[in-house]
């Protein structure tokens, strides 16, 4: 089966086009201004980590489903809160059946705004592109596994960015799906696998700020555990190789082309 055509798409009118990303940006607004990200932190999690830990393991299934479901949205949303989900679902489900649900929801969340970016806007983005820009291109297209890799590995640039950006450069789908499912691995399970052993950690956190809050002194009470702490130099020295070893087969692409009688 064929993608859809940039003829295809032309036949849309552009505010009809438009209308998806229009809804999933009052969609995240909404959700930002009711104040629904504060209920998604460490802290809520420790808060109640009895009563999911609970519920977890009589509906096991059905709360794999619904963290999908919420994780999708999340990402398809954009909103900045995959980094405790993530921690969560090592924490609730263990690393290896979280970490996977992560990677398979992170990856569907990205497909839809990847999806609705490309059909909204990659045609404009096309016809209004100058010959640099278009070259530009043609060169991430000829390698978009490699490039898309090493964009998902290396934790230098917004996930929602990586996530827009190749459809308006005419990724194709399924070069998009093969690098993000394979490119979000590495650090879906090292964040699942840190939050499978949060368990002392949070209790120990929630004790502490229990303590300061019963002191009387609630303004200056925080519950000291943020997940970006958790990540490493190493960690980040680890992925930036991931990323440089995914750009391995471009580089020697373009030396094997410069050597004398290669095309």
């Amino acid at each position: 089966m064929q993608e859809t055509s940039g003829v295809e798409q032309k036949q849309k009118p552009l505010a009809l086009r438009l209308l998806p990303l229009l809804l999933i940006v009052v969609a995240a607004a909404g959700i930002w201004w009711a104040g629904l990200l504060d209920y998604v932190s460490l802290q809520k999690l420790a808060e109640n980590r009895e009563a999911l830990s609970q519920y977890v393991s009589e509906n096991l299934v059905l709360a794999l489903l619904a963290f999908i479901g919420v994780y999708t949205a999340v990402v398809a949303l954009s909103l900045p809160i995959a980094a405790p989900l993530t921690l969560a679902s090592g924490f609730l489900f263990g690393w290896f059946p979280g970490g996977l649900a992560t990677v398979l929801a992170a990856t569907l969340g990205a497909v839809i705004i990847f999806v609705l970016a490309r059909t909204a806007l990659a045609d404009t983005f096309a016809r209004k592109a100058g010959p640099l820009l278009g070259k530009f291109r043609e060169g991430f297209q000829e390698d978009a596994v490699s490039y898309l890799l090493f964009l998902r590995l290396v934790p230098l640039f917004p996930f929602w960015l990586v996530n827009l950006a190749p459809a308006l450069l005419g990724v194709r789908l399924r070069d998009y799906v093969i690098a993000t499912f394979l490119g979000i691995i590495p650090g879906t399970f090292a964040f699942a696998l840190t939050g499978a052993g949060l368990d002392s950690v949070l209790v120990a956190q929630k004790d502490s700020y229990d303590q300061c809050v019963a002191q009387g002194s609630t303004d200056s009470c925080t519950f000291g555990l943020d997940p970006s702490h958790l990540i490493t130099p190493e960690l980040l020295i680890a992925f930036a190789a991931l990323g440089v070893v995914a750009l391995i087969p471009v580089v020697v692409k373009r030396f094997w082309k410069r050597r004398p009688g290669q095309a």
